[in-house]
């Protein structure tokens, strides 16, 4: 497996800088790298850390040439670095076995070629899975739920009735889609269960982290559009309608009918009331509370969550808070001196 950097800087189609014949045992980053690594600095700032890092070389953009130590130049260092490490870490191929026999699959389910179906997952009635799904132990697939092509479903995925999901779509472990919604009426003291004859739709090319949920809709879809990333620990309610290429980062919970447009981000733990829109292109910063409509192309944080210049001008003024208390404080000292004048004058 060890390579030399000659071999390495062949590998990745980059300029070697230095001996071709340094032997290469592993890839590291700058923190973790030992001798014999190879490591990589991205940019300027961290070349300067190199003095202090053990590796036999590191991978550099065109923009950085380090000193003293023998480096490659590429024109994506993380692409390339990323082959590197694959060469070294090869990832383990699944096991290509087909369908378990220890699986519970109904008669009425429709499976395309090439699926592979792992031990304990169960597959409902008239589910239809297409070619080149991989799911993983412990899936439940309930009835009527529709699965594209080179789908992968990780352990533990739930797919409630009537799931649909597109191709090429990523589910990490513990997701639960379809799942009812939040959505009661109070009669007469209780808190009665509304309508939950909705779906949850996927499009084409989403990834769902583990242990995310998104909520089946009151009587229509609950949608994500293509290739929108989800990540670990996100709550989408019922009715919200996902936007494409949208980034939701960990934590982050949109309440019901909630609709997002095309490229919208948000950080993490950000909070999303329902029925409003957040227009295309859109960026919601860390712990956003979202509690109105968001324009398009706008950056919005704080909470409540208001847009960026105005939230920085609140964080100004907060930050002379203590000098203006003081000030105050002198303030009504003088104006208590002056009060006693006057008192003494009458």
């Amino acid at each position: 497996m060890d390579l030399a950097l000659g071999d390495i800087a062949n590998l990745v189609g980059g300029q070697l800088n230095g001996d071709a014949g340094i032997p290469i045992t592993g890839a590291a980053i700058i923190r973790d790298a030992n001798v014999g690594d190879i490591t990589l600095a991205d940019k300027a700032q961290l070349a300067s850390q190199l003095a202090d890092c053990r590796a036999a070389a590191v991978l550099v953009p065109p923009d950085v040439t380090p000193a003293g130590v023998p480096f490659v130049t590429v024109s994506n260092v993380h692409a390339s670095f990323a082959k590197i490490v694959e060469h070294f870490r090869p990832q383990t191929n699944h096991q290509s076995y087909g369908v378990s026999a220890a699986a519970h699959i109904s008669q009425s389910a429709k499976l395309g070629r090439d699926v592979v179906v792992y031990p304990t997952v169960t597959i409902g009635d008239d589910v239809q899975i297409g070619e080149g799904c991989i799911i993983h132990p412990g899936v439940h697939i309930l009835a009527g739920s529709r699965i594209g092509k080179n789908v992968t479903l990780y352990p533990n995925v739930v797919l409630y009735e009537n799931t649909v999901i597109g191709d090429r779509v990523i589910i990490h472990a513990g997701a639960v889609l379809g799942a009812h919604g939040y959505g009661y009426e109070t009669i007469d003291g209780r808190h009665i269960l509304s309508a939950q004859l909705g779906y949850v739709s996927i499009g084409d090319d989403v990834e769902i982290g583990a242990g995310a949920a998104i909520d089946r809709g009151t009587y229509g879809p609950t949608s994500i559009g293509e290739g929108t990333k989800i990540d670990n620990l996100v709550m989408i309610g019922h009715n919200c309608r996902i936007g494409r290429h949208n980034l939701l980062c960990s934590q982050v919970g949109i309440a019901g009918s909630t609709t997002t447009g095309d490229y919208v981000v948000m950080a993490g733990q950000v909070g999303v009331r329902d029925h409003i829109e957040i227009g295309d292109r859109a960026i919601l910063g860390a712990k956003c509370g979202v509690m109105n409509s968001v324009p398009a192309g706008s950056i919005y944080f704080g909470y409540p969550a208001t847009a960026d210049r105005e939230q920085l001008l609140k964080q100004a003024a907060l930050s002379k808070l203590p000098e203006m208390r003081k000030q105050f404080k002198v303030l009504q000292k003088q104006v208590a001196e002056l009060a006693e004048k006057l008192k003494d004058a009458a």
